[in-house]
C-alpha cells in the first residue's frame, strides 16, 4: 500500500509537543551541578495506522546545568538510526531554550521511522536518541538513549470510484474521487446505477485497487494475477457509500432528499448585462450556491438567478417586484411569470457583496450582504514558520486589491490553514481547503473553504451542517519555496511551489 509522503519539516506539530517552563526559571543564576540525562516513556512499540493519532514517544531530559554563569542552557535533541554515531540525525529540537520533552504522535513517528531513519515497514528499528545542552557555545554535556518501534505501511490517501455502476463508468482516468475524512476512512455521496463498481488509488492507474473479497469487505488488490470481485449496485438510486481501509468495512447506502435538483446556478441581471455569471456550489452543502462581487458605484438594478446558462425559465426569482436585496425570499418560477427581480438601489453600489442562495424545495433562501474585507490574511499549520503558534501566525503581504493577498515563503512537508482574525479560541474566521482534510494543493487556482465559526450568519446559513466541527486542511508534502494568492472575495487560493 502507497504511504504518505513525508519530507523534513514533516507533519510534527501536529503530534508533537514542545513544552516549556516559564522565564522564571532564569531567576535562578546558579543551576548547580545537574547531570543531564535523557529518559524515552514509549506508548507503544509496534506502530498502528487505526492509532494515528495516539502519542506513540515522548523524550524528557533534565536541564543540566550551567556552572554557575547565569547562562541560558540551549537544548538540540537528534535522532539517528542506531549505530550509525549519529551521522546523518533528524533534528527534532534545534537549539531551544526551556524545553525539556518532546513528543510525537505514531502516524508522524511511523514517517520518521521510514523516510529519515532506515526503518522497513513491519521490522523492528532501532532509535538512538541524544539531546546536548550548550552553555556559551560549550557542548560537552550529552544524553543519550535507545529505543525500538516497529512502523507500519500507511493507506492511501486518495480514494476513487471506478465501475459501470458510478458516474464516469470505467474510466481510470475519470475516476470520481472520495472525501477523506481520516486515514483510511473515505466517503462520497451521488447517484449510482445497478451495475459493478470497486476503488483504485490512483487516477488513470487500475492498480493499486481495492475489490470485494467476496464476503463485502474491501481487500487491497496490487497484481492483475489476484482475484478481481467487484461489488454490485441493484437499484438506479442516491447513495452514501463510506469506506474504512483500515477495518474492510463497506457501506452502500440509499439516501432520500439529499440530491439538489439543480447542479449549477447563475447570476443574470442589469449588473452582469444580463449575461449568465456563474455561481459556486458550496463545498459543504450541495443544496447553496455562492457568489462574491463588487458592485461598482452605479452598478446596481435587477437581478435574479437561472439554473441554465442562457434560459430564461426555471429560474430563482424574488416574492415581489423591486424587492430589497435584504429580502430573503424566494420563489421559483419553471416559466417566464411572474418575473419579480430583487433591486440593488444605486446608493447601494460601491461595494462588495457576498450572496448565497439555498435551492432545497419549499426552503428557498436568498442571502446577501455587504463584505467588509479583512485587513490581513494569516498562515498557519505546522508547514508554515510560526507553526501552530495562531498569536504570531504568518501574515500575508496586501496588493493593491484590498481582497487579495500574496505571499512567498518556504513551507515545510505539514497541514496548512488561513487565519483572517486570529482569535485565541479558534473559533473565529478561517479560509480552508475546499475538498477535504490533508488534501495536497493544485498548484492551480482553485476554490478556499470560506468559514466563520463565530458567525451565527454564516452558520444558520448550514441547514444541517455544524461549521464549528469543520477543520479542513491543505497538506505540504515536499518543502520549498511557494507562492500563495489569496483571494477572500471571489474565495479562490492558489498554492504554487516555485
Amino acid at each position: 500500500m502507497k504511504r504518505h509522503i513525508f519530507s523534513i519539516f514533516a507533519a510534527f506539530v501536529c503530534g508533537l509537543a514542545l513544552l516549556s517552563c516559564s522565564d522564571n526559571d532564569y531567576a535562578e543564576l546558579d543551576k548547580g551541578r545537574d547531570e543531564l540525562k535523557l529518559t524515552a516513556n514509549q506508548a507503544t512499540d509496534v506502530l498502528d495506522e487505526q492509532s494515528h493519532a495516539a502519542e506513540a514517544l515522548t523524550l524528557n531530559w533534565t536541564t543540566g546545568n550551567n556552572f554557575g554563569t547565569g547562562s541560558r542552557i540551549y537544548y538540540k535533541l537528534e535522532l539517528a538510526a542506531s549505530g550509525t554515531n549519529f551521522a546523518s540525525p533528524y533534528t527534532a529540537v534545534d537549539h531551544e531554550t526551556q524545553v525539556y520533552t518532546w513528543s510525537i504522535n505514531q502516524e508522524n513517528l511511523n514517517s520518521l521511522l521510514l523516510d529519515k531513519l532506515g526503518g522497513a515497514v513491519g521490522k523492528a528499528t532501532s532509535v538512538d536518541a541524544r539531546v546536548t545542552a550548550i552553555v556559551d557555545g560549550d557542548e560537552s554535556q550529552v544524553s543519550t538513549v535507545t529505543f525500538t518501534v516497529t512502523p507500519y505501511e500507511a493507506v492511501t490517501a486518495r480514494l476513487f470510484l471506478i465501475g459501470d455502476a458510478t458516474p464516469n463508468g470505467w474510466s481510470a482516468d475519470k475516476a470520481t474521487e472520495m472525501t477523506r475524512t481520516d486515514n483510511g476512512l473515505f466517503t462520497w455521496e451521488g447517484d449510482l446505477k445497478a451495475g459493478s463498481f470497486k476503488f483504485i488509488t490512483t487516477q488513470g492507474q487500475f492498480l493499486p485497487s481495492y475489490n470485494n473479497d467476496g464476503t463485502g469487505k474491501l481487500v487491497y488488490r496490487s497484481s492483475d494475477s489476484q482475484p478481481d470481485e467487484q461489488f454490485k449496485i441493484t437499484e438506479d438510486h442516491f447513495y452514501k457509500v463510506t469506506a474504512n481501509l483500515l477495518t474492510g468495512e463497506l457501506t452502500v447506502v440509499q439516501a432520500e432528499g439529499v440530491k439538489p435538483r439543480f447542479d449549477e446556478l447563475f447570476f443574470v441581471g442589469n449588473p452582469t448585462g444580463w449575461s449568465f455569471e456563474p455561481m459556486v456550489k458550496d463545498a459543504l452543502d450541495g443544496f447553496l450556491f455562492r457568489y462574491g462581487r463588487v458592485f461598482e458605484n452605479g452598478q446596481g438594478g435587477e437581478f435574479k438567478f437561472g439554473t441554465a446558462s442562457g434560459s430564461w425559465e426555471n429560474m430563482f426569482k424574488a416574492p415581489t417586484a423591486n424587492a430589497a436585496y435584504t429580502n430573503q425570499s424566494v420563489e421559483f418560477v419553471s416559466g417566464f411569470d411572474p418575473d419579480n427581480k430583487w433591486f440593488l438601489q444605486d446608493s447601494e453600489t460601491g461595494k462588495a457583496y457576498k450572496i448565497c442562495v439555498d435551492i432545497r424545495t419549499g426552503k428557498e433562501r436568498m442571502m446577501m450582504r455587504e463584505f467588509t474585507p479583512y485587513e490581513m490574511i494569516y498562515l498557519v499549520g505546522d508547514a508554515t514558520p510560526s507553526g501552530w503558534d495562531l498569536g504570531n501566525a504568518t501574515p500575508m503581504t496586501a496588493t493593491s486589491s484590498p481582497y487579495v493577498f500574496t505571499w512567498t515563503g518556504q513551507l515545510g512537508a505539514g497541514e496548512l490553514k488561513f487565519s483572517c482574525d486570529k482569535q485565541s479560541d479558534w473559533n473565529g474566521a478561517w479560509f480552508m481547503c475546499s475538498i477535504g482534510n490533508d488534501i495536497e494543493p493544485t498548484g492551480q487556482q482553485e476554490r478556499a473553504l470560506f468559514i466563520d465559526k463565530s458567525d451565527n450568519y454564516l452558520k444558520d446559513q448550514y441547514a444541517d451542517i455544524n461549521i464549528g466541527d469543520v477543520d479542513n486542511k491543505w497538506k505540504i508534502v515536499s518543502s520549498g519555496t511557494y507562492t500563495i494568492t489569496l483571494n477572500q472575495l471571489e474565495e479562490t487560493i492558489s498554492i504554487v511551489k516555485q
